[in-house]
């Protein structure tokens, strides 16, 4: 497809097509939320094993990311997404089918490593994209579609589980999954250059990977945005994909369509905060929007294990929703703001390979935390969690906006 001549209008146009498949995906990955936890206990397990087939997912995106990022750099960011979506696809049509829980545990690993490919090369592909005094706005864009579709999942997720089978949306995403891997292959065009092609300027050639992993490791502010996703992924996969919907069931008696419907309104929330929240990035600092939202993803935590009725669960599913979106795409702002030329794929893999740890480490914990008390303290500790990492940051990390720098 013929792209526009202007890099403005071209880096649109890209950004367009990325939220259209952004959307796709993870309108099929919101889909599973509410179910998730219900169809791994359909095999008879524990809730630490239940977080088990949570942190597995995570695993496969911590071995994957990396490994995607080198592949971009040599093979292209276009068809590592569209090979990523298909595996993707892949992995859930096989959990649809699994007969026993360790087959559906292997079937969770295989889809998590093709989610590994999409989420990363859409980070990858966005820093490619956006100069600094935009990408604020950008990041956010693209993460209010992720939102938007994450929230609007639930609500077919859930009705397709209790009226047609439990298995239904992995079927949904499966089919998602395909149709991302078009769009990927067909619409977006190769990224890696972007910048510089359109600047007249030289290709960077960026050091060995070793290096880049070595010059990378020494930014304190980006070490520490990692650390804020690793909190937010521990919150998110541990919390509120494991704990929460146990809780909301066993505690206040919720389906789940009810759950659905609470995950749905956050996300919804966190759709109509998104883009002002870039904006806010982008006028006055990514800190000042990183920080507090990372606190009020703690609170809301332990706003979640107090809740007494379905009026206040929903209640802090909202500001679990508002904060969370606003501490998604400063964060990865921030990561990006601090990737040296044409190191864009190595400090967004690592970036997402502590997010992902947060993913594999949240769920297990949370899970044995609940086996061990009980559900009401493995979110207590999610939400400190969160508020330490947020409070650190705001202590060490120096600003990354070059203006606010200035």
């Amino acid at each position: 497809m013929p792209l526009p001549p202007d890099p403005s209008q071209r880096a649109n146009r890209v950004l367009a097509w990325m939220c259209a498949i952004i959307l796709v995906t993870q309108l099929g990955f919101g889909s599973i939320v509410p179910v998730l936890p219900l169809y791994a206990k359909s095999f008879g397990v524990s809730v630490s094993a239940i977080g088990m087939a949570i942190a597995v997912f995570g695993m496969a995106r911590f071995v994957i990311t990396m490994p995607a990022a080198h592949l971009s750099d040599r093979l292209g960011r276009r068809p590592t997404l569209a090979l990523g979506a298909l595996v993707a696809g892949l992995g859930n049509l096989w959990c649809a089918l699994a007969t026993h829980y360790p087959e559906f545990l292997v079937a969770r690993f295989v889809a998590g490593a093709g989610s590994s490919m999409v989420l990363t090369m859409g980070n990858v592909i966005l820093a490619d994209i956006s100069p600094p005094e935009k990408r604020g706005r950008m990041m956010a864009t693209y993460m209010a579609f992720f939102l938007f579709a994450f929230g609007l999942g639930p609500l077919p997720g859930g009705w397709l589980a209790e009226h047609v089978h439990i298995s239904a949306p992995f079927y949904g995403y499966t089919v998602a999954c395909v149709v991302s891997a078009a769009l990927a292959w067909f619409v977006i065009p190769e990224t890696r250059h972007f910048a510089t092609e359109h600047r007249g300027e030289a290709r960077p050639n960026p050091p060995p990977f070793f290096e880049q992993l070595r010059i990378m490791s020494r930014k304190i502010g980006f070490m520490l945005v990692g650390l804020i996703s690793f909190a937010a992924a521990v919150t998110r996969t541990g919390g509120m994909f494991a704990i929460v919907p146990i809780l909301a069931s066993v505690k206040l008696g919720l389906g789940p369509s009810d759950i659905g419907i609470g995950f749905g309104t956050a996300s919804i929330l966190g759709v109509l905060v998104s883009y002002p929240a870039g904006a806010l990035a982008d006028r006055f600092g990514r800190k000042l929007v990183i920080v507090p939202a990372t606190v009020l993803n703690g609170a809301a935590m332990i706003l979640l294990a107090l809740a007494p009725t379905a009026g206040s669960f929903i209640a802090a599913c909202m500001l679990w929703g508002v904060a969370s979106s606003v501490a998604g795409a400063a964060p990865t702002t921030y990561a990006a703001d601090s990737a040296p030329p044409g190191m864009n794929a190595l400090a967004l893999s690592v970036y997402r390979m502590l997010a992902d740890l947060g993913y594999v480490i949240g769920p297990m914990l949370l899970g044995v935390l609940a086996d061990w008390r009980n559900p009401e303290f493995a979110l207590w500790t999610a939400g400190l969690i969160a508020i330490s990492i947020g409070l650190l940051f705001a202590r060490l990390a120096p600003e990354t906006l070059p203006a606010r720098r200035a």
